[in-house]
């Protein structure tokens, strides 16, 4: 079975127009937290939510991009744009180069 692979980004830019960076790691675990995505353990850079996984960068603080897994097709969109929507995320498909910002 074949995992879709997405880039999770901030539907912000700063002044020169790149992305502005998603939000500290901290702030993003504990947000993330909140809505049932998690690591399994402490300090841990793959985090699990329902249907879904999303790999922070290691080292990397504020955090600019995370990369996303669906591992359960069935719910991980019902997920996805929840979470989108409510921390301001857009979601980047690198194999049609489309663009979702729910």
């Amino acid at each position: 079975m074949s995992k879709d692979l997405y880039v999770i980004l901030s539907r912000a830019n700063k002044k020169d127009g790149a992305p502005a960076p998603i939000g500290s790691r901290a702030d993003i675990v504990k947000s993330l937290s909140l809505r049932n995505t998690a690591a399994e353990v402490e300090g841990g850079d793959m985090l699990y939510g329902p249907g879904i996984e999303i790999e922070l960068p290691q080292n990397e603080d504020p955090v600019s991009q995370m990369l996303l897994t669906i591992s359960d097709d069935d719910i991980a969109w019902v997920v996805i744009m929840k979470l989108a929507k409510d921390l301001q995320w857009k979601i980047f498909d690198p194999a049609s180069g489309r663009e979702l910002s729910p």
